[in-house]
C-alpha cells in the first residue's frame, strides 16, 4: 500500500476541499465588487471556483467508489443513494455556475466594452443569489455525506488491498 488509500479510500480526504474551495469563491465575488478597481478578486473567484468545481468532479468519481463498499452497510442504502444524486446535481450546478461566471468576467473583455457599474452590480447580484442557492444545496449534500459517516459509520470502510490480507493472513496463522 502506498501513501495514499485506494481510490475508493480517497473520498474523505478529496471531498472537503472543493467544499471550502466553493465557500470561499463568492467572498472573493463580494471583495472584487467593493474594491472598484480591484477586478483581480474577481479573477481570483472564478480561479477559486474553477479548483473546486474541477475537485467536485473528483469528489464524485472518489463517492461513487466509496458507495460500492458503503452499500455493505445494512440500511445504508436510500441515504447512499440521496447523497450520491444530490453530489451529482451540485457538481452540475457548479459546473455550470462556473460556466456562467466565466462569460460574465470575459465577455466584456471580448466584446472590449465594460458595462456600466449598475449592470455588472445587478449581473454579479443575480449570479451571487444563484450561487447562494447552489451552496445551501452544496450544505445539504454534505449534510447526508455526514449523515453516512456519523449515523452509518462508512468512514471506516476501505477495501481490503493484498498487502493486508496478506499481512492478516500470516499473522493469524500464527495463532
Amino acid at each position: 500500500m502506498g501513501f495514499l488509500p485506494d481510490w475508493n479510500g480517497l473520498h474523505p480526504l478529496i471531498v472537503h476541499f472543493p467544499i471550502a474551495l466553493l465557500v470561499v469563491a463568492p467572498v472573493l465575488v463580494v471583495i472584487g465588487l467593493a474594491l472598484k478597481r480591484q477586478r483581480a478578486f474577481l479573477f481570483a473567484a472564478l480561479l477559486v471556483m474553477a479548483l473546486g468545481t474541477a475537485g467536485a468532479w473528483v469528489a464524485v468519481g472518489t463517492g461513487e467508489a466509496a458507495g460500492e463498499l458503503a452499500e455493505r452497510v445494512p440500511g445504508v442504502e436510500p441515504v447512499l443513494e440521496r447523497h450520491g444524486e444530490m453530489a451529482e446535481t451540485t457538481r452540475t450546478l457548479f459546473t455550470v455556475l462556473t460556466l456562467v461566471y466565466a462569460g460574465l468576467l470575459f465577455a466584456p473583455l471580448a466584446l472590449k466594452r465594460q458595462p456600466r457599474r449598475l449592470a455588472e452590480m445587478g449581473a454579479h447580484g443575480v449570479f451571487l443569489a444563484a450561487y447562494a442557492a447552489a451552496s445551501v444545496y452544496l450544505g445539504k449534500t454534505a449534510h447526508q455525506g455526514g449523515m453516512l459517516v456519523h449515523q452509518y459509520g462508512v468512514h471506516a470502510l476501505q477495501a481490503a488491498t493484498p498487502t493486508l490480507e496478506a499481512g492478516r493472513g500470516s499473522h493469524e496463522d500464527d495463532d
